[in-house]
């Protein structure tokens, strides 16, 4: 019943994409790039959203993403005046590390979202939502394989900060503010974009070698003390059977 819900939101996403796109390039006087990026994003984060309720977590890890979203949003709102130094990346590694690539998705996303509260919503907010999102994931997945050290922590954490979280949020710039799209205006944004994508790379780097094995620790620590994985698993069980 899952694989088949799961299918059928992603037929349903797949066909809500194309029907966008062909009514942008075909139906309408003017093409809004912009808003067919935007429509893609967020359709692209319900299937994420979608599993995760129906893979039925338990109470105890809800919680849990709950915190360790809440300490993301807080770690990026502590540093409110020094521009792109921010740990959140490295809390969103972290608790990606210790929960998987789809949890720490949820919260990479939901963080990001909700933070802006404080910062300022705007058109850049869906591609925020999704790049730490990514951030997220991709941490789960590769430490999923590979043990967590301080070093492969910070190097790791720096090139998804850096290029990943980069790239994705600085798409959103050459949407709003290339007219005409050229390769020369599009590298003209990105490298632009350089020297703030370094900046939050660099305190990623920095906090998770300081703090990543630490936090780690502390994390996996509740995880087998409650038993909050195992918890889900068998809630997941009992909901299938």
């Amino acid at each position: 019943m899952k694989k088949g819900a799961n299918l059928i939101y992603l037929l349903f996403t797949a066909a809500a994409l194309i029907f966008i796109i062909l009514w942008q390039l075909f139906f309408k006087a003017g093409t809004s790039f912009y808003l067919v990026c935007v429509i893609v994003i967020v359709l692209s984060l319900l299937p994420f959203f979608i599993s995760y309720e129906n893979s039925k977590p338990s109470a105890r890890e809800v919680s849990l993403v709950a915190v360790l979203s809440a300490l993301a949003v807080a770690s990026r709102a502590v540093f409110y005046f020094v521009p792109q130094f921010k740990p959140i990346g490295a809390v969103v590694i972290v608790s990606a590390v210790c929960l998987g690539p789809q949890r720490g998705y949820i919260i990479g996303s939901l963080s990001a979202f909700v933070s802006n509260f404080i910062f300022g919503q705007g058109v850049w907010t869906p591609f925020q939502m999704v790049a730490l999102g990514l951030v997220g994931f991709a941490a789960g997945v590769i430490f999923k394989k590979v043990k967590p050290n301080r070093w492969l922590l910070a190097a790791i954490g720096f090139v998804l900060a850096f290029a990943l979280y980069g790239v994705v949020v600085d798409a959103s710039s050459v949407l709003t503010m290339l007219t005409d799209y050229t390769l020369s205006g599009v590298l003209a944004i990105y490298a632009a974009g350089v020297p703030f994508s370094a900046v939050f790379g660099g305190a990623t780097a920095l906090f998770l070698f300081v703090f990543g094995e630490a936090f780690i620790k502390k994390i996996n620590r509740i995880i087998v003390k409650y038993g909050i994985l195992e918890e889900s698993q068998n809630e997941q069980s009992i909901a299938q059977n």
